[in-house]
């Protein structure tokens, strides 16, 4: 073999352990030597060079351990960390996060009105720049990554269409890098948000997977299947907001010829909470607690026709999990199993029977994570690389 191919496998085994450590958690080294087939003293060496680039630590060994030579514990360092971005029409999310996706630090910039491009790089650059000289000095910014509410080119990270953010033929990526010194990786929002959920949060055991994102801008989604990330042709799959919504009653109907983001609508959801604005956690609690009939009206009417979208997700891409984030969770969470059950009846028994309906489990962060996760693909592919 040659010094170049043993230099290659080198650094890819080296990807696979920070990999590891990064979407599994803390690991020990014996841990670690099972899971990848690799020997002790190439897991050792290994360890020792993540450890010696900054990019893992070890701790000691739990000291209850009493059975056996005990073995350190291998942990992604918190001091790697990649800036996400999260612009929406009514705020822009900025994040550090850690290798692990945890969120070290958040920050929400409210905005009134158009929001461009120029807005969006100068709030980035101002907090990376604070960052950098406050609570991140020290650490090693690995890049990164924005969650966008549109279609991004796969090729090139080129928003080609934000209609609620007004962008079209944008490189969002380019301005940041040139603004910031660091490289961004650019995507759709909901899809990095169902890479988040797959990798850290709600369908952690799950290899099929449906995501829907409710935001300011509307509904997106992301699709995995037998674990693999499924863009498209271009990148531009899942957007389920712009399709037809099937609507049973036309009663339910708001709107004369809408789709899917027309008729469940988080703007529908703050009027009838009596809201002008507010974040989701404070939404969910208003709607929750009101009284009001015409409010609960609403959140049943937009869950029947969320009901129907599901099965025909159901359907057509027999998942395990439907994962749901933002305001759709909302919907999910007022009542689980009434949804579920309203999915079941309009779906296929077969692909139906075993179907969760899961509200995603990071929350607020589960877009940073995602755009954090695009971000750190580089290193993790190579982690030598600088």
């Amino acid at each position: 073999m040659s010094a170049t191919s043993v230099e290659g496998v080198r650094r890819a085994n080296l990807g696979e352990v920070l990999r590891l450590v990064h979407h599994e958690g803390p690991r020990s080294r014996a841990v670690i030597t099972s899971e990848t087939g690799l020997n002790r003293s190439t897991v050792a060496d290994l360890v020792a060079t993540l450890g010696a680039q900054g990019l893992v630590v070890e701790r000691d060994p739990d000291p209850t351990r009493r059975v056996g030579r005990p073995s350190p514990i291998v942990a992604p360092s918190d001091d790697v960390v990649a800036i996400a971005v999260n612009p929406e029409v009514d705020a822009i999310d900025v994040g550090a996060v850690t290798l692990g996706g945890r969120v070290r630090l958040r920050a929400r910039e409210p905005v009134r009105g158009a929001v461009s491009v120029a807005d969006v790089v100068a709030v980035v650059a101002r907090l990376v720049d604070e960052w950098r000289s406050g609570p991140l000095n020290g650490c090693r910014l690995a890049g990164g990554g924005v969650a966008v509410p549109g279609l991004v080119r796969a090729s090139d990270g080129i928003v080609r269409l934000a209609p609620h953010l007004g962008w079209r033929d944008e490189d969002l990526g380019g301005r940041l890098a040139h603004a910031t010194g660091l490289s961004f990786a650019v995507g759709n929002d909901a899809s990095l948000g169902a890479r988040a959920e797959r990798l850290f949060g709600a369908a952690r055991d799950h290899a099929d997977v449906v995501y829907l994102n409710g935001g300011a801008s509307g509904i997106g989604g992301g699709l995995i299947l037998h674990g693999v990330a499924i863009g498209g042709a271009g990148g531009y799959a899942g957007e389920w907001g712009q399709n037809r919504p099937s609507i049973l009653a036309e009663a339910d109907r708001r709107t004369h010829d809408g789709v899917l983001e027309d008729e469940v609508n988080r703007a529908r959801l703050l009027a009838a909470a009596g809201l002008e604005t507010a974040d989701d956690t404070t939404l969910a609690r208003a709607l929750a607690a009101s009284a009001d009939p015409a409010a609960q009206a609403e959140v049943a009417r937009q869950r029947r026709i969320l009901a129907a979208t599901l099965a025909n997700a159901a359907n057509v891409l027999n998942p395990s999990v439907i994962v749901l984030g933002g305001f759709l969770a909302i919907l999910r969470d007022g009542d689980p199993e009434g949804l579920a059950e309203a999915v079941r009846s309009q779906a296929l028994a077969a692909p139906a029977e075993d179907l969760e309906i899961r509200a995603a489990a990071l929350g607020e962060n589960r877009l940073l994570i995602g755009a954090a996760e695009a971000a750190f693909g580089p290193l993790l592919a190579d982690p030598l690389s600088r």
